[in-house]
């Protein structure tokens, strides 16, 4: 899965951008994820980096912790751990999923994510067309499984000529046309 650190480090990336870009004022702010206030949705997104991190590592499901202010740093570590020869093979043992499945599910957080934080806190955000494209497909395939383990809402109607974007967005219970 060579071509796939480049989408996950570009979608990293730019979700740590607009982390390090919220302003202590803006914690409590809503987000696009209704269960998730900015702080919380700061912490979880700390927690799926720490959690993907012991994934590729086949250590254990972590549980997530309180906010702790350095998800840049936990993201860097967990690309770190994808990046290593072999990471791709085989399932998860805390998981028991492939690791391909794994490591789409991370980049479909980190594009969905960043995009919630980006509507809540008023940033500039353009997820990258072939990232976009990558989580579509995927997200496609595997939006039940999602609704059932809870990561997922109930869809959002877009139109069928809407953008990819857009149309990951609906698939997976998000409004494209939220705001604060």
């Amino acid at each position: 899965m060579e071509d796939m650190m480049p989408l996950m480090t570009r979608a990293t990336e730019r979700t740590a951008e607009l982390v390090r870009a919220v302003r202590q004022e803006q914690l409590g702010l809503s987000t696009p994820c209704a269960k998730f206030d900015v702080k919380d949705l700061l912490s979880h997104l700390e927690w799926v980096a720490a959690l993907f991190e012991s994934l590729a590592r086949n250590g254990p499901r972590v549980e997530q912790g309180p906010y702790a202010g350095d998800f840049p740093e936990r993201a860097k570590a967990t690309l770190a751990a994808w990046s290593r020869p072999g990471v791709w093979e085989g399932t998860s043992p805390a998981m028991g999923l492939p690791m391909t499945t794994l490591g789409h599910m991370y980049l479909v957080d980190m594009v969905v994510h960043g995009w919630d934080l980006a509507r809540a806190t008023d940033q500039e955000y353009e997820p990258d067309p072939e990232t976009v494209s990558r989580a579509l497909h995927f997200t496609d395939r595997m939006v039940e499984m999602g609704r059932q383990r809870g990561a997922f809402g109930p869809p959002v109607t877009v139109s069928d000529d809407a953008p990819s974007f857009d149309r990951l967005l609906g698939v997976i219970g998000r409004d494209p046309a939220w705001t604060a």
